[in-house]
């Protein structure tokens, strides 16, 4: 689906990544987690084709550089989440998704955008909002309309697409978390892909297939979550000392930090 080799990045002379290397394949859902200033949220915008300056990287996005894609073509197969969004935009909920379907029509939305948007706003339990005032609404609903907005860019026929989301869990609470986790497993479960920069460790692990896992620009590791999360890669990686047990439901590691 996607290779990245050796990708450095730097920024007014500080290396913000160094040498990492990424592989992600179809169906695989890829959880990049590590401390504050580990350099993921710069990576996934890397891998994503928005970061170009000041980099020395070599991607492939479906064996073919991305670079070499065009912009309208690249939409299609990708899309992707960003933790910063704009608090002001004086539309409806329902326009705000749509925006998601601009790569598909130039003046006036088809019927089959309506239905793209109306079917991931059910997706992700803002159907009831689809008539509110984006700027009425609460931080958590906020990020869920955004959540629908990619995922309606996303609406289409092509095989074997790829979502980044960088930490599409803010401001939702435990519920939303879970659904929005679920949403995403949903999606590599069709043979598509996910990259995404997640906080929670014991959430990371119940739901990637696969962990990165960063530390001031590097990759500490790189594997399934029962070979990633060991007690001394966590405690060396987050400076704080941590205990593995494992998690009754499903087998895979929790994480409890202190001593």
């Amino acid at each position: 689906m996607i290779e990245a080799h050796q990708i450095n990045y730097k920024h007014k002379n500080f290396h913000i990544l160094d040498a990492v290397d990424v592989s992600v394949e179809y169906g695989e859902f890829l959880a990049i987690v590590g401390p504050n200033g580990a350099g993921k949220s710069s990576l996934l915008s890397i891998l994503a084709n928005e970061i170009k300056e000041n980099t020395d990287q070599q991607i492939l996005f479906k064996n073919k550089k991305i670079k070499d894609w065009k912009i309208i073509d690249l939409s299609h197969h990708k899309a992707k989440f960003s933790q910063h969004h704009s608090n002001d935009i004086p539309l409806l909920v329902k326009d705000v998704v749509m925006m998601g379907r601009y790569p598909y029509f130039d003046n006036e939305a088809k019927n089959e955008d309506y239905e793209a948007v109306n079917f991931v706003m059910i997706e992700t339990d803002i159907l009831h909002l689809q008539n509110r005032d984006y700027n009425s609404l609460s931080g958590g609903e906020k990020q869920r309309v955004h959540l629908s907005r990619v995922l309606a860019q996303l609406q289409n026929d092509v095989a074997h697409k790829l979502i980044f989301l960088d930490e599409p869990l803010n401001n939702l609470d435990i519920k939303h978390q879970y659904k929005t986790l679920q949403l995403i497993k949903n999606f590599t479960a069709k043979a598509n892909s996910a990259i995404v920069v997640l906080h929670d460790l014991n959430l990371a692990a119940q739901f990637a297939d696969k962990i990165l896992l960063m530390k001031a620009g590097k990759v500490v590791a790189s594997g399934k979550p029962n070979d990633v999360f060991t007690p001394e890669k966590i405690s060396e990686t987050y400076s704080f000392p941590c205990q593995i047990c494992e998690n009754p439901i499903n087998k895979n590691p929790m994480i409890i930090f202190g001593t």
